[in-house]
């Protein structure tokens, strides 16, 4: 490596150095390559240093250590595209440079590549978006872990009062696309790698509660009952909220199937998994006779049609509070706890755990990926469950084995 000072003539042909210092150095493939460097000579002989050690990894095959990586994340974008013109750095490591609208632009089309929904796609580009505008993160090397957290923190104390769930979703989202960046080498390592989600179960700000069986009945006696709601008849939505209960789907996977998603002959339904939220496909079981009413409801409808009319999920909520109020159901119990669409999938769970069904077929059912998830907080506690458990022990004050023997009682009982 060399590092001069070029010269030229000036306008009177005097001899003159020009400020900055310039870096001499062969590439890779033996090229000699200049690069301009700084007015000061250490600063031009470090960045000398990091072009050799980069020529260095390139030359042997192998990728950048961390250190310079990060070095390369921070020079100008000008430079890393240099670097790449000339074959010393990858398209996707030079890219790393771009404004990081133009990153979520290409993260965008990768979710939508994973056959995600549009939906989800402009949902999770949204949330990331709205970090990073807030925070005024404008680069790759603007994003910062202590403001994010400090952003989402306010968000839950002082902002829109977001619960520790949904609190969790945007850290999510922010490293999910961190993860990408590195992932596709636009980055050596994520900034929101060590960054930790909230406890949800010590924040619980909207508790669901099963409902019991006479209610469901309730609710689908008086709603068949009723007139058209958000363009669904008063038959159509009680065969919802039974199907919903019976299948434990949620509101946006009911709302997504088709009349070609059913196999009546062997009774079940089919979840795509752009719709399914682990993302893959669900295929469940139903009753036969809601199988038989369903076959019934969809019997005029072309293959590709969706099964229920269901409107926006804004809607969905105002549809099914006007429904439980007719069925004379509270929407918000004496505990604080939430009756909405969501609570018939927790009732589905709750009907199972009462059906005495074994924890793992609870957890097949509703898809959970911990079984823990399906007993903590999906299988909730009917009235009456808990004194007919105790009831159910063993009588303590009978007499032990040693004492029948001692009065004989156990010889009476042979007889």
């Amino acid at each position: 490596m060399r590092i001069f000072r070029a010269t030229y003539r000036d306008k009177n042909g005097e001899i003159r150095e020009v400020k900055k210092f310039w870096i001499e150095t062969r590439d890779h493939l033996g090229t000699i390559r200049r690069f301009a460097g700084d007015t000061h000579l250490d600063v031009t002989k470090l960045l000398g240093a990091q072009i050799e050690r980069l020529i260095g990894y390139k030359t042997a095959g192998e990728q950048p250590d961390k250190k310079l990586s990060r070095w390369l994340e921070n020079i100008p974008a000008r430079m890393r595209q240099r670097f790449a013109e000339i074959g010393l750095l990858d398209p996707e490591r030079a890219s790393g440079g771009k404004p990081l609208v133009e990153h979520l632009d290409d993260f965008g089309e990768f979710l939508k590549a994973k056959d995600n929904t549009p939906a989800y796609v402009k949902l999770i580009i949204s949330r990331v978006s709205k970090v990073f505008k807030s925070c005024k993160f404008l680069y790759w090397m603007d994003i910062n872990a202590n403001r994010v957290q400090r952003y989402l923190a306010d968000l839950r104390n002082n902002g829109s009062g977001i619960s520790a769930q949904t609190f969790n979703f945007y850290l999510q989202a922010v490293k999910e696309f961190a993860r990408w960046m590195v992932q596709n080498r636009r980055a050596s390592e994520s900034p929101l790698q060590y960054l930790k989600g909230l406890n949800v179960r010590t924040d619980r700000r909207h508790d669901r509660r099963a409902l019991s069986v006479d209610e469901i009945r309730r609710l689908s006696e008086t709603t068949t009952a009723q007139p058209e709601r958000f363009g669904m008849t008063g038959y159509e939505r009680a065969l919802l909220y039974r199907f919903a209960v019976e299948t434990g789907l949620r509101a946006n996977e009911l709302r997504t199937l088709k009349v070609l998603s059913f196999d009546f002959e062997n009774r079940t339904v089919t979840v795509a998994a752009a719709y399914s939220k682990h993302r893959r496909e669900d295929t469940l079981t139903l009753r036969k006779d809601t199988a038989n009413q369903i076959r019934i409801f969809l019997s005029d409808k072309k293959p590709g049609a969706s099964v229920f009319n269901m409107p926006v999920a804004d809607k969905v909520v105002k549809m099914f509070r006007a429904d439980l109020a007719e069925a004379r159901i509270l929407y918000v119990d004496e505990a604080g706890r939430y009756a909405d669409f969501h609570s018939l999938r927790h009732t589905t769970g709750s009907l199972l755990a009462a059906s005495g069904a074994h924890p793992k077929t609870a957890q097949a059912i509703l898809r959970h990926s911990k079984v823990d998830l399906t007993l903590s907080r999906y299988s909730h506690v009917y009235a009456g469950q808990v004194s007919e458990a105790v009831e159910s022990l063993p009588d303590l004050s009978a007499p032990s084995s040693q004492a029948q023997r001692a009065t004989g009682t156990d010889r009476k009982n042979l007889a």
